[in-house]
């Protein structure tokens, strides 16, 4: 039996050209935005992660000035009376002190390390910073370095000590703040008398970013934080409110 095969022409249109060309642009564009979006991601998490090699190294820098401190004061004061060695400890109830030094933040912004802050339940131990002039571009450096002073009272002192931190939703900085509840404890170490307090959430709540009555400072003469961080679509702010045990 005879078998004859016919094979179907395929005419090129200028419209299937047109679509083919079309196909080619999308095609290309959708990867040149894949790589872009990637290589946006794998810089920001770079980014990220050289700010919290700082922000640790910062907290190193502060153990150490602490051991040497501590070193200094338990050397004791050696007293003769009577051929008979007294031996008495200097400063022995008394907080270590760190000295506060001015550093300079990328853009040449001053600072200075002010405080510590441990948070033992979402495991968060950072420094705090505090500019020098306050204003928006310094607190926006500072921010990518640690967690900053936004307002108030100084750390440990009488009134309303605010503090501000970015929210990368994982575990770094204030990403986990928003899961305190009342009841859990901060820690606040001033750097300048070396006391640390504790303090108790009392309250969160979620407000817009121009709204700043968080920051008020009527505390009806008691030590409080407040604690400020953005939601996980950066849309509004976490506030979390501690107050001095």
């Amino acid at each position: 039996m005879n078998q004859i095969l016919i094979t179907k022409k395929l005419y090129v249109t200028p419209e299937l050209k047109r679509k083919k060309k079309a196909y080619k642009i999308e095609f290309f564009l959708s990867v040149f935005l894949f790589l872009t979006l990637t290589s946006a991601y794998i810089y920001a998490e770079y980014d990220r992660n050289k700010s919290e090699e700082v922000s640790q190294e910062i907290l190193a820098d502060i153990d150490e000035q602490e051991k040497d401190n501590t070193i200094a004061d338990s050397d004791a004061l050696v007293i003769v009376l009577d051929d008979v060695e007294q031996t008495e400890e200097l400063n022995k109830e008394e907080p270590v002190e760190v000295k506060l030094e001015i550093q300079i933040a990328p853009g040449g912004f001053r600072y200075t390390t002010i405080a510590t802050i441990n948070i033992p339940k979402i495991g968060v131990t950072y420094p705090i910073l505090d500019g020098e002039t306050d204003s928006v571009e310094e607190t926006e450096a500072l921010l990518k370095i640690s967690p900053t002073k936004f307002w108030g009272a100084d750390p440990n002192e009488v009134g309303n000590f605010c503090i501000t931190g970015h929210n990368y939703r994982n575990s770094r900085f204030f990403s986990k703040v928003p899961t305190l509840v009342n009841g859990d404890i901060i820690e606040i170490t001033n750097l300048s008398t070396g006391n640390t307090m504790s303090y108790s959430v009392y309250d969160k709540f979620e407000v817009d970013p121009t709204d700043t009555s968080c920051t008020s400072q009527h505390t009806n003469g008691q030590k409080e934080i407040t604690l400020i961080t953005c939601t996980n679509d950066s849309k509004r702010r976490v506030i979390v409110k501690a107050r001095e045990i």
